[in-house]
């Protein structure tokens, strides 16, 4: 093979990753390779902020670490949902890794100030920063931060999430169709609340925007 051939072939083949790299950006307004992977605007908004009457959740600004293990949950049948397992299924590893760091870099509402030293003012906020130890239930923020603002990979916010959407899922962890905290953390949590606290503390959680914690 000629100088100039076995060039060309190493041009071809240093241009490959990047030629079929997936396109976050695309996944999110159209869809993926597979047609069922459906693009995730049509469910949760062209900015990624969710629909809340509709009980579809924010995923703009979420951390990609978490966005990309739910997504393969959904596909390994770890979490459970109508719409989003099949869709899942749909996806490549490297569609899946694309469209959740492209949408932890979307813009999420900026957020009211809350302080550190916060009172409860009635029976949902004291559930949700204090919870009920004596039913071995931690505060809603002891883990997913303050305000519920979310913490990290593995506690994602709840503050201004549909209520809806947040009341689906704790029983979903109540009923074991959803199993995929860590250490089943959450289930034990949830089956230890009454369908009224399940209620309220996603009633509260929606009305709440994301805090700049303040010391």
């Amino acid at each position: 093979m000629s100088l100039f051939g076995r060039f060309l072939i190493s041009m071809l083949v240093s241009a490959w990753p990047a030629a079929h790299a997936a396109d976050g950006q695309a996944v999110f307004t159209q869809g993926g390779q597979d047609p069922a992977a459906m693009a995730c605007l049509g469910c949760h908004g062209p900015d990624g902020k969710g629909v809340a009457a509709a009980g579809f959740p924010r995923l703009a600004g979420l951390p990609a670490g978490y966005l990309n293990k739910q997504l393969h949950d959904f596909r390994d049948g770890n979490r459970k949902h109508a719409i989003m397992e099949p869709l899942a299924k749909a996806l490549s590893d490297a569609e899946i890794e694309a469209v959740s760091a492209m949408l932890a870099n979307m813009p999420a509402d900026p957020a009211p100030a809350l302080r550190r030293q916060q009172m409860s003012t009635g029976p949902s906020e004291k559930m949700a920063l204090y919870g009920d130890w004596s039913r071995q239930i931690p505060g809603c923020v002891q883990c997913h931060g303050l305000g519920g603002g979310g913490v990290g990979e593995h506690f994602p916010p709840l503050a201004g999430q549909p209520a809806s959407y947040l009341a689906a899922q704790l029983n979903a962890w109540r009923d074991g169709s959803r199993g995929n905290d860590p250490d089943q953390m959450m289930a034990g949590v949830a089956k230890a609340m009454t369908d009224a606290e399940v209620t309220s503390l996603a009633r509260y959680f929606a009305t709440l925007a994301s805090p700049e914690v303040k010391p």
